[in-house]
């Protein structure tokens, strides 16, 4: 066994039975690493959480990416474009495309006996993901749909069902601002709830066999496609792989796409989702320096209580390195209890918040009802490696105190 390590492992066993006055010393710098460890856990994971399920709501509403006609302007009204595009069968060769399906939306007017209000249809059809939905449905059911027979069933929000005083069962008459103006009667068959109350005081789902009758589309006509990916990171990759599939035209005859995606449909969303790394990388910094002064701190007690034997050491003709080595061995022990305490309090404290929702949030500002949890292994990896690497850097100034001690004064020092 290295004579450096054996002097820290009889150190370490002499403090844990109490026999130096260090001891309570050191279960401060371990509660305080432990509470340095566990905000920044519940930082980053609070973080993640958020960041996700805001771009997961949003996404829900119209994909992460979007290929829509090229004379298309930014309303509800678009062009329609063919729904057998070759693009489609060509973007099968790429991972990380998770869904593609055609959609259209048409704005309209919902009237009832006492309000009347301003909502987009959205028509989607048989190849629709209702995953989101149904994961986000408060009431009812999602619909049912085929292409021999329009369904008159649509899914409204609670914001709509509440404004409206609609519930399940209920019918009501939309009006179609056009030439000439058009009635359609729906039946609420499901209501949905994601909190983001911007899409939801707009979207009701629908057939999108009403719009193409509406807007005199053939069969194979919509306003265009909704592209799901596995890997938000991933967003500006898949989209240009997207454009790359498509092509450019240049026959007047051939259709135009152009392609769009979340960070050019919502910049302002994003923007300030990308705001808040800067808030946690601030927390994770400070706490980071927390724990590194209050471990210097110990370390310099630990020096302090043990200089008589670092005499000893020396006259005995150790060297200031093999010193060294015996201190930053008991300063890697007690960084690795607080690390491990850390851990248990900061996960343990984001487990019950991800299954209990303890804490809840104000939807009309975060968009989310309770605060969010994301868990990510390589998040866990790299903040305790770092954790570890950072404080040990820094204890190797204060570590360098002991060449400074003379054996002799060091040995009558009391």
């Amino acid at each position: 066994m290295k004579t450096a390590l054996f002097i820290s492992k009889r150190l370490i066993s002499e403090r844990r039975k109490g026999l130096t006055f260090s001891r309570p010393i050191n279960r401060i710098v371990i509660a305080g690493i432990a509470l340095s460890m566990s905000v920044m856990i519940l930082a980053l994971a609070i973080l993640t959480g958020f960041k996700q399920e805001i771009r997961n709501k949003i996404a829900g509403f119209s994909g992460h990416i979007q290929v829509l006609n090229f004379d298309s302007n930014y309303s509800f009204e678009t062009a329609p474009i063919s729904s057998g595009q070759e693009f489609i069968s060509k973007l099968d060769n790429y991972r990380g495309f998770e869904n593609i399906h055609v959609f259209a939306t048409k704005a309209g007017i919902i009237k009832t006996e006492e309000n009347i209000q301003g909502v987009v249809l959205k028509g989607i059809s048989t190849d629709y993901d209702w995953s989101f939905f149904s994961k986000n449905l408060v009431e009812g059911s999602v619909l049912s749909l085929n292409d021999s027979t329009r369904s008159n069933g649509v899914i409204i929000s609670r914001s709509i069902s509440d404004l409206l005083n609609l519930g399940v069962g209920d019918d009501f008459a939309m009006y179609f601002v056009q030439d000439p103006p058009r009635m359609r009667r729906f039946t609420v068959e499901g209501i949905y709830s994601t909190s983001v109350e911007a899409m939801d005081k707009i979207y009701i789902l629908g057939d999108i066999g009403h719009i193409r009758r509406l807007n005199g589309w053939e069969e194979d006509q919509v306003s265009g496609f909704e592209i799901f990916i596995n890997n938000f990171n991933n967003i500006d990759l898949m989209t240009f792989i997207v454009r790359d599939a498509i092509g450019y035209k240049f026959r007047e005859d051939q259709e135009k796409l152009k392609v769009t995606n979340l960070k050019i449909k919502y910049p302002q969303i994003l923007d300030w989702l990308n705001f808040q790394d800067t808030n946690v990388i601030v927390i994770v910094v400070l706490m980071l320096l927390v724990a590194a002064f209050t471990m210097i701190s110990g370390l310099l007690i630990l020096i302090l209580e043990k200089t008589n034997m670092i005499g000893i050491l020396k006259a005995l003709g150790s060297d200031n390195k093999l010193i060294q080595k015996i201190f930053l061995n008991q300063a890697a022990y007690i960084i690795s209890a607080g690390l491990l305490w850390g851990n248990i309090i900061g996960y343990g404290l984001a487990v019950i918040q991800k299954r209990f929702e303890l804490i809840s949030l104000d939807p009309s500002s975060y968009y989310l009802t309770t605060v969010p949890i994301n868990f990510d292994i390589l998040h866990f990896i790299f903040l305790n490696i770092g954790t570890i690497f950072i404080i040990l850097i820094m204890l190797l100034i204060p570590s360098r105190l002991v060449a400074a001690i003379s054996p002799v004064k060091a040995i009558k020092f009391d």
